[in-house]
């Protein structure tokens, strides 16, 4: 299996682990995307709580240009972290929601 692929499936495996956790509040659907022509893949929530719209990214992750790029993380432990613990290194790990400015002073790839 080549690394993109190897990838793709890694970043699914953490998607999937995280929609395994119901909403504790509300009528809250959770929604997993998995776009492997575009490589954009998604875990999302979407419902009500009483009166209040929940919609939204729980995690968004793209692979560009062979690296996994995390546009957002809400996970309190940090997808990052669970990508490195199945073996993806840091050099291919993106955190797309910082700056880039901000990229250089992480231990992760910058672009």
């Amino acid at each position: 299996m080549d690394s993109i692929e190897n990838y793709r499936e890694l970043v699914k495996q953490v998607i999937r682990r995280h929609a395994q956790h119901n909403p504790t509040f509300g009528d809250v659907r959770i929604e997993t995307i998995f776009d492997e022509q575009q490589d954009h893949y998604e875990l999302i929530e979407t419902g009500w709580n009483d009166f209040d719209r929940i919609e939204g990214a729980v995690i968004h992750i793209d692979i560009i240009n062979g690296k996994i790029w995390i546009q957002h993380d809400g996970t309190e432990y940090g997808v990052a972290r669970e990508l490195e613990e199945l073996g993806v290194p840091r050099h291919d790990i993106v955190l797309g929601f910082h700056s880039p400015h901000k990229r250089q002073f992480t231990d992760y790839a910058v672009g």
